[in-house]
């Protein structure tokens, strides 16, 4: 039976390549558990209430100077332990909302460890990916030693290049990977995952990759790239990220990489790339954040690089991606958060301005929409404009409609587990902005990360009774979908693939339960108006 074989087969690889890995790691399994033995050289961490932490483990050499906008490669050896007990910073990046760490230090691809002391060799690993709409966010802003306590799992976190400097494409840039050098970063992490993990008693045939917003994203797109990520990863988690949104080429998107090198000076095209390379840091931030006011998608990824040949849209529709188990979903009112700190800005949403409002969104459609999201219905404009803008907006990539419409699409090659983080007890991620913000894009974070702030200081408020239950079970089932590729967890409601619109499971205290998504947010409507976008 070539199914028994298949399945002996890879089990005895299993096993070899944990003690392959045991073999090359004697110092975790007998000597001193807080000091490993890497590729790279020894790392020594530390252990707090029943956690090893491992943190700022190099993965790559500094992309400074002449390495800018180069594809990464691996540190230089070391052979004394190195300090792995303490934080050190994010990729390059400016503070954003006020809400979000500077960072200008280019030394910044590095990764986090944390292992459950309970954990028996060869327990499945979670690599998370961090989120920050492409140009910030850090691994160090994420408590894993909770998630890791919480699932039982081995958890890393890794950073990777931002903005500018790992998703602008230009002309004198490599266009192996020209608009898309942070999905390299990425899969140099994930290697170094296969290289290294069974050291920590990590199994690196059964790794999950998950993330938030743009680290869901990076899932989705390295799903959509099987000649590079095949074997990296064995599972996908994709929390906030429609892997069907459209996205730029790299031809399409080099004028804003142009303009950005106007601004710097760098406009000949002979010198360009040594001037770039020269540029202070500063100032390339400088000017990263004066043109994404002007160009919003300045620094989203480009396709058409061996890095990232082809969108997410493309790879489902076309069946060229990486086919696994995927456990995906979003919150309930996503893009209520970006209304919330439009108000915050200054801008207003009355009963006066709504329609005008929806029409700056959604040009001829707003009368459409407008009578299909009656303020009568919802307790503020801001709130309405809100509901239907977290239901669907072209090419925003964080509306539920877009959720599901990816579900849909990767149900038909491969077992999806369809989700919405409804919770609107979460706690706020943002100063009040007059008006319910409710389960907001991000606001599912504090559950698996308690203290969630977007800062290294995990100060934030606590989940009240019922959403600490909640958080529980939602541990419990991404445990469990890490461990075996199915959220099966005795005792909590059952999940069903995702196969008819009322397989979804509702995260809501105090019950979680199944409903039926595609009606409740509306996608028949939404269809109707965008049947590009949303249609088979």
């Amino acid at each position: 039976m070539p199914s028994s074989r298949s399945g002996d087969a890879g089990r005895r690889a299993r096993v070899a390549g944990l003690l392959c890995g045991l073999l090359l790691a004697p110092a975790f399994a007998v000597a001193d558990a807080l000091t490993v033995q890497t590729t790279s050289g020894p790392v020594r961490g530390f252990s707090a209430d029943g956690v090893r932490e491992f943190r700022a483990i190099p993965y790559a050499a500094s992309t400074a100077g002449d390495k800018r906008w180069t594809a990464p490669v691996p540190p230089a050896p070391w052979s004394s332990p190195r300090d792995a007990t303490q934080y050190r910073h994010g990729c390059p990046q400016v503070v954003r909302f006020d809400a979000t760490e500077a960072s200008e230090n280019e030394d910044c691809l590095h990764l986090n460890i944390a292992v459950p002391e309970s954990a028996p060799v060869g327990t499945p690993v979670l690599v998370w990916i961090h989120g920050g709409a492409w140009v910030g966010g850090s691994n160090d802003i994420y408590p894993i030693d909770h998630l890791a306590r919480g699932t039982g799992l081995v958890v890393v976190a890794i950073n990777y290049r931002l903005g500018a400097l790992g998703f602008m494409p230009h002309p004198a840039f490599d266009p192996d990977a020209n608009g898309a050098l942070g999905f390299e970063d990425q899969r140099l992490a994930l290697r170094w995952v296969q290289q290294n993990i069974a050291a920590f008693g990590g199994d690196p045939h059964n790794v999950t990759l998950a993330g938030e917003s743009a680290g869901a994203a990076s899932v989705c797109l390295q799903l959509a790239n099987p000649e590079r990520a095949a074997g990296l990863f064995h599972r996908g988690i994709i929390q906030s990220a429609g892997c069907t949104t459209p996205m730029r080429t790299v031809e399409q998107g080099k004028d804003a990489g142009l303009a950005f090198a106007r601004e710097l000076g760098c406009g000949d095209p002979a010198s360009a790339l040594a001037c770039l390379r020269n540029a202070p840091l500063a100032r390339i931030l400088e000017v990263q954040t004066a043109l994404s006011s002007r160009m919003p998608q300045a620094f989203w990824p480009s396709t058409g690089s061996g890095a990232l040949p082809r969108d997410g849209n493309t790879a489902l529709r076309e069946g060229k991606v990486l086919r696994m188990p995927l456990l995906n979903g979003g919150t309930r009112d996503e893009m209520r958060l970006y209304v919330g700190y439009e108000l915050i800005a200054g801008a207003t949403v009355t009963p006066q301005n709504y329609l005008a409002a929806l029409s700056a969104r959604y040009g001829e459609h707003a009368a459409a929409i407008a009578e299909r999201y009656p303020l009568s219905a919802y307790s503020s404009a801001p709130a309405a404009l809100g509901t239907a803008m977290s239901d669907f907006l072209p090419y925003a990539g964080i509306t539920n409609c877009q959720f599901l419409h990816t579900g849909k699409l990767a149900s038909r090659l491969m077992p999806v587990y369809q989700y919405e983080f409804a919770d609107r007890a979460a706690p706020p991620v943002m100063p009040d902005p007059g008006f319910e913000l409710g389960a907001v894009h991000s606001a599912e974070l504090p559950y698996f990360f308690p203290g969630f702030t977007n800062k290294r200081v995990f100060d934030g408020p606590a989940l009240a009774p019922g959403s600490q239950r909640l958080a529980a079970q939602m541990l419990a089932w991404w445990g469990a979908f890490a461990r075996n590729g199915e959220p099966a967890v005795p005792g909590l409601p059952v999940w069903a693939q995702f196969r008819e619109d009322d397989d979804v499971m509702r995260l809501d205290a105090p019950a979680p339960q199944t409903f039926d998504a595609v009606q409740a947010h509306q996608c028949a409507f939404w269809r109707s108006l965008y049947p590009g976008m949303l249609g088979d």
